[in-house]
């Protein structure tokens, strides 16, 4: 039987600052370090450094893309799904992971965070959504991890 490792969503905007860009970044190699898988929606800005972080840590990244060609995704995914879908990839990001981490974000972060509430998954944000119900707010990218580590600490179960 194989063995499926968990993934994790990592969701933010196409554009970030530096900071957001950083922390995202760092989310993607702890993770990777800690044997989950990433899933985000491949473009670029926090997805494009959560990717990368996650390529450094030697993890397998998942770009759920809005456009029909693969050659859209940023150069750190891994496996790109391309699905014409544009926004409405969201569900598909939320749908293949246990759980999300939010970094910073706009309004299509804001539709992930739904899609992951109203679905019972676990929510972690760090910077702007910490005031919303039932997200687990954290102030640092170790602080995500150890949550992770806390809530998901198999990496067998199917996603």
């Amino acid at each position: 039987m194989h063995k499926h490792r968990t993934r994790i969503a990592i969701i933010g905007a196409g554009t970030c600052s530096e900071l957001a860009g950083k922390t995202a970044y760092e989310v993607g190699l702890l993770l990777a370090q800690n044997g989950y898988d990433i899933v985000c929606g491949g473009l670029g800005g926090v997805m494009e450094a959560a990717c990368k972080g996650c390529n450094a840590g030697n993890g397998i990244s998942i770009g759920i893309l809005p456009e029909t060609e693969l050659a859209a995704a940023n150069p750190f995914v891994t496996i790109p799904v391309a699905t014409g879908l544009g926004n409405m990839r969201n569900a598909l990001v939320i749908g293949n992971a246990a759980a999300a981490i939010a970094v910073d974000g706009e309004w299509g972060t804001l539709s992930e965070i739904a899609l992951a509430m109203k679905t019972g998954k676990t929510v972690i944000s760090i910077g702007r959504w910490n005031d919303l119900d039932g997200v687990i707010p954290v102030a640092s990218a170790e602080e995500a991890i150890a949550t992770v580590l806390r809530l998901f600490p198999t990496h067998s179960e199917r996603n």
